[in-house]
């Protein structure tokens, strides 16, 4: 393998019913900036039937072409189509380095383009950034997020990464910005598709995707109980805001996991996030520091939450809620 031919940050952009996910966006604005590091160029990956309309937009949020691969196979996602269409543009194109969000299909999806294209793929990745010799050093939580790791691709192309939602900043649409469109044909090999959709069942809910959500209301151990979580709730619903909560609450079952934030769970930057009853372990607060104001309540005035906390309250939790839901309700 002749490293030289290898050229470009390659970017998938994740689609659902048409609708361009914010992750793809992020990834743009950080290919944008890495390309710009090595004086290389940006190519994003549309993949889907009926979606080369949303391709300019595409070129206004950073890149320099968009690579549109529109065909009723790749209608809806399964993996072995967007599989084979991803790999025959590797070998074609041979891109130097390739994002994935790290979605749920994307934790699908890059696995298995790696192992057909035989190179590495660093998963859930938290930051990346160019090394001194111009390679992807991608940084991930180890040993159950008790370290962080940077790793390395050296010997193979594409580098390979999926990053988690939320942890990189889409640049600002820049209309002005020019690009060219092109449309890959790929050739599907239909006797290897073993899976197919019956039906999409979507689940009904009220609830905001916590990496969506302005406030957040976050419970930790300090919370307690089920009661506990309950006055949580009575707060966000006078806040309008969404409920979210530490490891430790998820694990005891007062919570879903799609709530979850931190590093085993997801990364959020809201407008105002409260951590009640939370102590303030690295693997959560790297899901939240990112947040413009942090105010934290927690009984322990010594508890690391308040080192990344903008306003820091020593006391009850489960007290403070429900006197703080008494004042806002007036």
């Amino acid at each position: 393998m002749n490293l030289e031919d290898y050229k470009g940050i390659y970017v998938f952009i994740e689609q659902r019913e048409g609708v361009i996910q914010n992750v793809a966006l992020e990834l743009l604005g950080q290919a944008r900036k890495l390309a710009d590091e090595l004086n290389d160029k940006v190519y994003a990956m549309l993949l889907g039937h009926n979606i080369a309309d949303q391709a300019q937009s595409l070129i206004a949020s950073g890149a320099d072409e968009v690579i549109v691969v529109d065909a009723p196979e790749l209608a809806e996602y399964t993996t072995e189509p967007y599989t084979q269409a991803i790999c025959q543009i590797i070998e074609d194109r041979k891109p130097e380095s390739m994002l994935i969000g790290a979605t749920t299909l994307g934790r699908d999806l890059g696995p298995r383009v790696s192992a057909r294209a035989a190179t590495g793929l660093t998963a859930d990745c938290t930051k990346i950034e160019i090394g001194k010799k111009g390679e992807l050093l991608m940084t991930r939580p180890a040993f159950g997020g008790n370290l962080m790791a940077t790793i390395a691709c050296k010997n193979h192309r594409p580098q390979m990464g999926t990053v988690r939602p939320g942890v990189l900043f889409a640049m600002d649409a820049d209309e002005n910005r020019t690009g060219e469109v092109v449309n890959y044909e790929v050739k599907f090999n239909t006797a290897k598709f073993k899976v197919k959709l019956l039906e999409t069942v979507k689940e009904d809910t009220d609830l905001i995707d916590i990496t969506e959500a302005r406030i957040l209301v976050s419970g930790g151990r300090g919370i307690g109980n089920e009661e506990g979580f309950k006055a949580m709730d009575g707060l966000a619903q006078t806040l309008e805001a969404e409920v979210s909560a530490s490891r430790a609450m998820v694990d005891a079952g007062y919570i879903g996991h799609e709530r979850q934030v931190g590093q085993t769970g997801k990364t959020v930057r809201p407008d105002l996030y409260f951590a009640f009853g939370i102590s303030g372990a690295i693997q959560h607060v790297a899901g939240m520091e990112e947040s413009d104001l942090i105010i934290a309540v927690n009984k322990d005035k010594d508890a690391p939450i308040f080192q990344v906390a903008d306003l820091g309250i020593v006391g009850d939790a489960k007290q403070i809620i429900k006197k703080l839901t008494e004042r806002l309700e007036k």
